[in-house]
C-alpha cells in the first residue's frame, strides 16, 4: 500500500517526476539537515496548550486575538493519535489501496464543527504572503477529517511564533501572529485523486521546468 502525506503531496506540486520516483521506487530527493528547534518548539507549545486545554480555557495567544467562542478539542486519546506522525489522521482510498495521512498540532472546537490549528515557527516576521505556503496541508487536513466524518469549518488557523527580543536575564521573547486562513476539503480531494491518478501510471511522469533536482540529474 503507497503511503502519501501533505508533505508528497507538495512535492507532487513542486514535480511529478520526484513524486512518482519517491512514492514507487523509493528514490528520495537529497534530505538536508533538519533543525532540532522547531521540533523542540512543537512539543512544548503542545504540552502548553494542553494545560489550558484541561481547564477547559484558551491560552492567551488566542485570546488575545478575539476568538473566545471557540474551545480546544478535549479528546486526548484521539488527539495522541491524530498528532503521532507514524498514524495521525487516516483515510484509505480502497479502491486504490492508497492511504493518506497527516499530523496535526490542534483542533479548535465551534459548535458541532472542528478547524484545525498549526503552530508555525519562524526566525522572522511574517510576510504577506507566509500563509499561503500552508494552503495545500490545511486543505488536505480538512479533507482527512470529513473523511472520517468531522464536520468543519471552512477555514483553518495559523499561530506563527516569531523571536522578538531577548531580556537581560537572558529568556527569549516571541511574538505571535494568528491568521484565519480559507480551506477547502473539496480541493484536498481534487489534489489527492491527482496523485492516486499519477500513482497508477506506468512510466515516469515529466519533471517539473522549475526542479533543480531533474534539472541537476540530467547534467551529471
Amino acid at each position: 500500500m503507497y503511503k502519501l502525506s501533505p508533505s508528497s503531496i507538495n512535492l507532487m506540486l513542486e514535480c511529478k517526476k520526484c513524486f512518482w520516483l519517491q512514492i514507487i521506487k523509493k528514490i528520495s530527493r537529497p534530505a538536508g539537515i533538519f533543525p532540532s528547534l522547531p521540533s523542540g518548539m512543537d512539543k512544548i507549545l503542545k504540552e502548553h496548550f494542553d494545560r489550558f486545554m484541561e481547564k477547559n480555557e484558551l491560552p492567551p495567544e488566542l485570546k488575545s486575538s478575539n476568538i473566545n467562542d471557540y474551545k480546544l478539542f478535549n479528546d486526548k486519546e484521539k488527539l495522541k493519535v491524530w498528532r503521532n506522525n507514524r498514524q495521525g489522521l487516516e483515510y484509505i482510498d480502497k479502491r486504490k489501496g492508497i492511504l493518506l495521512h497527516g499530523a496535526v498540532d490542534n483542533l479548535l472546537v465551534k459548535g458541532s464543527k472542528l478547524i484545525v490549528l498549526d503552530y508555525k515557527t519562524r526566525g522572522f516576521p511574517l510576510k504577506e504572503d507566509t500563509h499561503e505556503h500552508y494552503q495545500v496541508q490545511m486543505n488536505m487536513y480538512n479533507f482527512l477529517l470529513r473523511k472520517n466524518g468531522y464536520e468543519t469549518e471552512d477555514y483553518s488557523y495559523l499561530l506563527f511564533y516569531y523571536p522578538n527580543k531577548v531580556t537581560g536575564t537572558g529568556e527569549v521573547l516571541f511574538d505571535t501572529k494568528l491568521i484565519k486562513l480559507p480551506t477547502s476539503a473539496e480541493n484536498g480531494e481534487k489534489v489527492f485523486e491527482n496523485a492516486v491518478n499519477i500513482l497508477e501510471t506506468q512510466e515516469v511522469p515529466n519533471s517539473s521546468q522549475e526542479c533543480g533536482f531533474c534539472k541537476w540529474k540530467k547534467e551529471n
